[in-house]
């Protein structure tokens, strides 16, 4: 008994302080006052603010175009990737699947700054589509490892079946497979739209100057001094995250029941 109220203790000691501080920020976001060290009433003064920020709607608008286009592209490329993975024979299937480990597995400085590093030998400009490019670079790992598991439970006679009832290898993709990895792919795709608006390093690396979502606004803001509008737009991204990640965790637990 004892030993479990122990265990208790140091589980809600470890949330506390994962999360105390995302809650004070919260609460600071509706506090009427702009010192953090007085509470002088309840507002939504700086939500007021934030949504008449012009440079921060332009970021906005830049995160959600990123994560929207680099969604998209990385969800077709990791299921077909996985679709391709899974038809290989283990030696090179193995070999590739530890290729595809390291961007997720590198720190995000290093993934940025080779990323980086490619455009400028490219002679690139660094600006929105390297951003894009970017996160369709990182963003397809998650998809294509959220796929595989599915195509390992499908009926592996069920291609060849479709093939044989004189079904063309194109629809048979995607009438058969595609429906039998919809919830994987649907899980990869909102763990790669999460991931897309959730990064800071990587954008900052490959967007160049010109180009600034939402984590390098707020960055650039945190180095003049924390305005209490961003206090408002950190809790409305964290909401968002944490609404994307409790769905890919709902869906994760209905496909294992």
């Amino acid at each position: 008994m004892v030993k479990k109220a122990l265990k208790w203790t140091y589980l809600m000691l470890i949330l506390f302080f994962l999360y105390a501080p995302i809650v004070v920020m919260i609460a600071l976001s509706f506090n009427a006052s702009r010192s953090s060290a007085v509470w002088t009433g309840f507002t939504f003064d700086w939500y007021k603010d934030l949504l008449g920020d012009a440079k921060i709607m332009d970021a906005l608008k830049v995160t959600l175009s990123v994560a929207v286009i680099a969604t998209a592209v990385s969800t077709v490329l990791g299921t077909l990737a996985a679709i391709g993975i899974h038809g290989m024979k283990k030696g090179w299937a193995g070999w590739i699947l530890n290729v595809s480990y390291l961007p997720m597995t590198m720190p995000d400085i290093v993934t940025g700054v080779s990323i980086m590093m490619l455009f400028v030998v490219l002679k690139m400009e660094r600006g929105y589509w390297t951003m894009v490019m970017a996160h369709i670079a990182f963003d397809t790992p998650y998809v294509l490892f959220s796929v595989l598991p599915k195509l390992k439970q499908m009926d592996p006679n069920m291609y060849e079946a479709a093939l044989d009832l004189g079904c063309k290898p194109f629809k048979a993709l995607t009438k058969v497979i595609v429906p039998q990895v919809t919830p994987g792919i649907v899980t990869g795709g909102l763990l790669a739209f999460t991931m897309s608006i959730d990064d800071f390093i990587i954008s900052y690396f490959t967007g160049g100057s010109a180009v600034n979502n939402l984590s390098i606004a707020v960055y650039g803001s945190a180095r003049r001094g924390v305005s209490p509008s961003m206090y408002a737009l950190s809790a409305i991204m964290f909401v968002v995250i944490l609404v994307l990640l409790l769905i890919i965790n709902r869906r994760s637990s209905l496909e294992n029941v």
